[in-house]
């Protein structure tokens, strides 16, 4: 079993940023890849970002991309999600998930996904 929390999250202007962090315990993370989430009400989960197991290949959704930065660091078994110029529509609450992949890449098949709580994001106009 994994266990994931997520921190971070907050209320920001629109324009300003945020860190998110999602601390993984149990089994070897680093040998998974991890990503982020998000989910407004009523809506199904969407993809936000992905990292391979080394940190050195990343996917976006073509919503964040340019403003969002997905990163890794193994010796403390955490994700991060750096959020800048954050707009209104951003809006939601914020997963980590972690899975076990066919390859190296987030977007590979996968196995034993694993989430998080969830942490809100708030971003005022």
């Amino acid at each position: 079993q994994v266990q994931l929390v997520e921190s971070g999250g907050g209320l920001v202007q629109a324009g300003g940023s945020l860190r998110l962090s999602c601390v993984a315990s149990g089994r070897i993370v680093s040998t998974y890849v991890m990503g982020w989430f998000c989910q407004a009400p009523g809506k199904e989960r969407e993809f936000v970002a992905g990292i391979n197991r080394s940190g050195r290949s990343t996917e976006y959704a073509d919503s964040v991309k340019g403003r969002f930065i997905i990163s890794r660091d193994n010796a403390k078994n955490t994700v991060y999600l750096r959020m800048n110029s954050l707009k209104p529509e951003d809006t939601t609450v914020y997963y980590c998930a972690t899975r076990q992949t066919l390859e190296d890449k987030w977007s590979s098949p996968y196995v034993n996904n694993y989430w998080g709580q969830g942490t809100q994001v708030t971003v005022s106009s």
